[in-house]
């Protein structure tokens, strides 16, 4: 298998459109005629998209989303890399034919192993719309953003038990944090839909708002975090997400460290003197 993911493009036609605005970078998910299911070519391209924003000192932000009427069904099974081969050249509706074992491991080591360590480290603020379903892999990359919005009619499913497997992308260890062993172990083991309006009610999401509303209120969320201090943004997220595996004590620790290199960085200075000035503040920290 290639690990060389294929560079993004910006053509109507591409499984990845790729958009600024302001200090905004907006990475939308582009095969609605397969509910943006993930093929290597897309793991690969969104991959690629997110390094650059995050070497891309203009940006401050990232938002998220799917074409269409889904936000991601998960994997495409009907990807070379993922789709069952059989041993004989018998009719598909034999039921005698005998697939050959897939090694998923690989396409999780080469694709959705990088992509989700890239998203969780972005040195910017991530901000999801969910639009329609997120099933699988596509749910769990959703919920591996920062923020996560969804529209009234989207909802959530963690596909795996239904077809033999166990929750990847992340899932096993963002459900549990997000909704608690007794709620990750209900949504893995049974698979069942869960409406986005339920999915804020167990804080599986932060925000369900109105269809119509939700890209326009995931582009006020994301313009709001491009103008906040970025650096400080990002090291709150270090500091929850390490919180889970510390000792009061350690977590106490953590954040002295934190805000003695943030005390000498420049939004700090320029956030107390705006303060203390009445006046707004312009970040500028990355």
């Amino acid at each position: 298998m290639s690990t060389t993911p294929t560079p993004p493009s910006t053509a109507e036609d591409s499984p990845l459109l790729i958009s600024t605005e302001g200090a905004v970078r907006v990475l939308t998910l582009n095969r609605p005629q397969a509910l943006n299911a993930f093929t290597t070519g897309l793991l690969g391209q969104l991959r690629i998209a997110l390094d650059e924003a995050a070497h891309d000192e203009a940006v401050r932000a990232v938002l998220i989303t799917g074409a269409g009427r889904a936000f991601c069904a998960g994997q495409d099974l009907s990807d070379p890399h993922i789709k069952p081969e059989f041993d004989d050249h018998a009719g598909d509706a034999d039921p005698q034919r005998k697939p050959k074992a897939k090694d998923i491991g690989n396409l999780l080591d080469h694709y959705y192993i990088p992509l989700a360590l890239r998203l969780r480290s972005m040195p910017v603020p991530t901000v999801c719309a969910v639009n329609g379903v997120a099933a699988g892999a596509g749910a769990n990359f959703a919920l591996g953003c920062d923020l996560v919005l969804a529209g009234q009619s989207a909802s959530f499913i963690q596909a795996f038990s239904k077809i033999g497997l166990v929750p990847d992308c992340g899932g096993t260890w963002l459900l549990t944090r997000l909704v608690g062993r007794a709620r990750a172990m209900q949504l893995a083991l049974l698979g069942d839909k869960l409406p986005a309006a339920d999915a804020q009610a167990w804080g599986l999401i932060g925000r369900c708002v109105a269809d119509a509303e939700l890209q326009s209120e995931a582009m006020a969320t994301a313009q709001k975090l491009a103008k906040m201090p970025t650096r400080a943004l990002v090291q709150t997220r270090q500091a929850l997400d390490a919180s889970m595996d510390l000792e009061f004590e350690d977590a106490l620790k953590l954040e002295a460290k934190l805000q003695s290199q943030l005390g000498y960085a420049h939004d700090y200075l320029e956030g107390a003197a705006a303060f203390l000035s009445k006046r707004a503040p312009v970040f500028k920290d990355r």
